[in-house]
């Protein structure tokens, strides 16, 4: 059976994806590749060919010396200046990064947009967007970017947009093994080209901050135990992600850490108008409130649940450490 060809190339963003994928465990990242039979042609941080070896490989892949079954992108395609794609080029070719992409995706059987700056334009085209940054498909929530809403690659797939910031390890291998498969269908894929095995989910299914937000027990300041959806920014109940069910590096997460979810999944994250870590209110009233739930049902839990909170939940919420113990009660007492 022939191995699933795989090239990644780098394009205007930070290598965060990259440096996240190499946290992959059980297996790890190459063993994984070994097992799925996929053959890493070339990553730019993990491969040791030359300027002039890579050409080669580039130019063997558009001659159809090299079949090309996978091309990843990390990072937003960098169009400017006025649409050149010049203020990024390939060492050595005096061409455009946003040219090699572009003759690159139209030979590969399956293109992926690794992380949110690929897939949207992500931080890259945060503020003025100087360089023109955006990403293959889309330009932040609008179709486009370098290919085109109505593009699709040899096997008939838009670009699967594997997106976060950066992407979690496993929606990226999980992604390929399924390609190499020849498992992922294009049902398996959501309105915005994410692979639905994790934006099927939500970032607060798992969160370890549940008890406090049943309770809309709220975090008042940074470190602060309690939910953070009120106060402090939490997008988890809109956010597309598995990230609190399938933690990263086997155990953590942005809530875990004691971060606020910013909804990195989604286009335009970076672009909140406000500060990550405070939530806008009309009238006390949170704006964004949790997916699927009307606004009167969100008030009206709300103000029961706060009226029925433990005083231990209440006190731990605000505090940066447990000031009072579960207790248990034992023959009418509390122990």
């Amino acid at each position: 059976m022939a191995k699933m060809s795989v090239l990644w190339l780098q394009s205007g963003g930070c290598g965060g994806c990259t440096i996240s994928l190499l946290n992959a465990e059980s297996p790890d990242l190459m063993q994984l590749f070994e097992l799925a039979n996929i053959e890493l042609l070339w990553h730019p941080s993990l491969s040791e060919y030359s300027n002039q070896q890579v050409l080669d490989l580039l130019h063997a892949i558009l001659n159809g010396q090299i079949q090309l079954d996978a091309l990843c992108l990390e990072g937003s395609v960098i169009q400017g200046p006025h649409g050149t794609g010049m203020f990024h080029a390939l060492a050595g070719t005096n061409q455009s990064m946003m040219h090699w992409i572009k003759a690159l995706s139209a030979k590969a059987k399956y293109v992926l947009a690794a992380g949110s700056c690929a897939a949207f334009g992500g931080i890259t085209a945060a503020g003025e967007n100087l360089v023109e940054a955006t990403g293959l498909q889309h330009d932040g929530k609008n179709w486009g970017g370098l290919l085109g809403k109505e593009w699709c690659s040899k096997a008939g797939f838009p670009v699967i947009n594997i997106a976060g910031c950066p992407t979690h390890p496993n929606w990226i291998t999980d992604t390929l093994v399924q390609l190499a498969l020849g498992q992922l269908q294009l049902d398996d894929l959501d309105e915005l080209h994410r692979p639905r095995a994790y934006t099927d989910h939500l970032v607060h299914h798992g969160c370890s901050r549940n008890e406090y937000y049943e309770y809309k027990a709220s975090a008042e300041q940074a470190g602060d135990l309690g939910c953070m959806m009120e106060h402090r920014g939490c997008l988890g109940t809109q956010a597309r992600a598995d990230c609190n069910i399938r933690p990263w590096n086997g155990g953590s997460s942005c809530l875990t850490g004691g971060y606020a979810c910013i909804n990195c999944t989604a286009p335009q994250f970076e672009e909140p108008h406000h500060a990550f870590g405070e939530t806008p209110k009309i009238a006390g009233i949170p704006i964004g409130l949790p997916t699927d739930m009307p606004k009167a049902w969100f008030v009206a839990l709300a103000s029961l649940s706060k009226a029925a909170t433990p005083p231990r939940v209440r006190s731990n919420a605000t505090s940066d450490r447990v000031v009072i113990a579960p207790s248990s009660k034992v023959k009418g007492r509390k122990v």
